[in-house]
Order: structure tokens, then C-alpha cells, then sequence
């Protein structure tokens, strides 16, 4: 299917990895949603990459505001690029940082050049190539930050998923590096278990941001995976978990340790895709 136009300027194109929309935020002039088959990938305000409207972009956003003094810039390796929000947020308050963005799906990143163009700079580079192509082929400590924020569809792909593939960001990372991950799942959170499990095993000092809800194991959401070497600042994420429009919990040290309890370490032999959203979850009536 070619490109075409929908009504009030939505663009409609089929890419690699399904039919992408581009569809215009009617609430707020210069904001577009992407979404694929259906799934929202990313929200951008093209005027203002401070405004991050999804919450769990919000929560990474927050962790890279805590990561370093404010302003400071830092070397980061982004797993999925979507619309760039993340990217165009580290860009605008640390300006200087030298970014790399690995997105899989050539066709949806010539889509976003060419319908959200983000600012030249170049020291934000993308790439079409597989995520965890990227990372074994990235040189030892040579990143501050490793964001994973991948799915095919509304699922993470499996080989990004196993205790080989994060032993290799654990690799990559710098000693006080920190790995952010998106974790999408719902009840009885299987997936997100495994996944706080496996990563602790590289990078032991975590902690996991999340609606109540969701945490709780009551609803599918997205839950976001903040793992190191050194402790997470868990005050400060609790503060601004708690003060956010969609107030959030932070689950750590002993609490996280019953959360990942009983959960094996997933490797490649036995990775699966993470768990997919239920029927009609991102369904619009349209």
C-alpha cells in the first residue's frame, strides 16, 4: 500500500513492520501520534520535545533527569526510535549529548524523516539495523545510557528479551551506566517478572516504575525497568512518580526482590515475545 492521506492531514503507510499512521493531535497544534497497526508507538510535539505525553515516556524521561546533573551531556544508545520523542527530549536539555538510534524498520524511519523531521544535529545519528545487532557490535563502556523501547507490533521481540542479550548492554554500558527499558505486560505480569530477573542478573541495583494498577498485576500497561551497577536514586523517583498527571508507584530493593521471587532467568534457548496486549486494548471505534 502506497502513502496516502486520511482526514485532518492523518498519513497512512505501509512499512516494514505494518501499516504506520501519523495522526495529528487535535488538543495540541505541532503534536502527532504514531501509531502501528493500531498500537500507539510515540507521541511528538514538534514545537516542544519537553512535552512527552505518553506516561511511561514521561517515567524514562525522568530517569534521564536524574541520571546526571541537569544539562550534562551523555552518551546514550536508544533500541527502537519510533518518532524519536525520547531522542528529541535527551537533544533539547542535554544539549551536546551524542546519541545513537537503532530502529529496525527503514521504511518507518524514512516516514518520520520525511513527516516529523527532527533538528539536524550530528551527534543524533540513526540506524536501520537490528537492536541487538547494534549493541554486540558496540565497543565495551562506551555508552552512559542503553534505552530499549522495541516491539514488533505491541510485542518486544524475543532475542531481546535474554540474559545473553543483556549481558551484552551490561558490556556496553559505562561502570555507572544505566539501562531504561519499556516493559509492556499485564496479569499476571509473567513477562515483566522474567524480565526484572534476568536483567538483575548483569545489572543487580534496579528499579521498576509503574501505575498501581498495572504493578498490581490488574491491568496491561507499561512498566519501566531502571537497572545498574550502583543504587537507583528511589527517592527521587518516588517523588516524581507520585507528583506525575498519572500518578505512579516505584518498586525496589526488597519489594522488587518479591516482585521478580520464583521467576527464572529467561536465555536465548527459551525467549519468547513478551506478552501481547488483550483484543481491542488500542481500539478507537473508528
Amino acid at each position: 500500500m502506497g502513502r496516502r492521506r486520511g482526514g485532518a492531514d492523518r498519513v497512512v503507510e505501509q512499512v516494514a513492520t505494518g501499516r504506520a499512521e501519523l495522526v495529528p493531535d487535535l488538543d495540541r497544534a505541532g503534536s502527532w501520534t504514531l501509531l502501528v497497526d493500531g498500537a500507539p508507538q510515540s507521541h511528538v510535539d514538534l514545537t516542544d520535545p519537553t512535552h512527552l505525553e505518553f506516561e511511561y515516556v514521561r517515567r524514562l524521561a525522568t530517569a534521564f533527569d536524574l541520571i546526571a546533573p541537569a544539562g550534562a551531556p551523555l552518551r546514550v544508545l536508544h533500541l527502537g526510535g519510533g518518532a524519536l520523542t525520547l531522542p528529541r527530549y535527551v537533544a533539547a536539555t542535554r544539549p551536546g549529548s551524542t546519541q545513537r538510534v537503532a530502529e529496525v524498520d527503514g521504511a518507518l524511519v524514512d516516514l518520520v524523516r520525511r513527516a516529523l523531521p527532527w533538528p539536524s544535529d550530528p551527534r543524533l545519528r540513526v540506524r536501520v539495523a537490528d537492536a541487538r545487532e547494534v549493541v554486540a557490535g558496540s565497543r565495551d563502556a562506551s555508552y552512559d545510557v542503553v534505552v530499549a523501547d522495541v516491539f514488533a507490533g505491541a510485542r518486544t521481540p524475543a532475542h531481546l528479551t535474554s540474559v545473553e542479550y543483556a549481558a551484552e548492554v551490561a558490556r556496553v554500558l559505562r561502570p555507572a551506566g544505566w539501562y531504561l527499558a519499556n516493559l509492556a505486560d499485564g496479569p499476571p505480569l509473567r513477562h515483566a517478572r522474567a524480565q526484572v530477573a534476568t536483567v538483575r542478573s548483569v545489572l543487580p541495583h534496579a528499579a521498576l516504575v509503574g501505575d498501581a494498577a498495572v504493578l498490581r498485576g490488574r491491568r496491561y500497561g507499561n512498566l519501566v525497568l531502571m537497572a545498574g551497577r550502583t543504587e537507583p536514586p528511589v527517592p527521587e523517583l518516588t517523588r516524581r512518580a507520585a507528583g506525575d498527571w498519572f500518578p505512579g508507584r516505584v518498586v525496589a530493593g526488597d519489594d522488587l526482590d518479591r516482585f521478580a521471587g520464583g521467576s527464572a532467568i529467561v536465555h536465548d534457548a527459551d525467549a519468547r515475545d513478551s506478552t501481547p496486549p488483550p483484543p481491542g486494548l488500542f481500539s478507537t471505534g473508528r
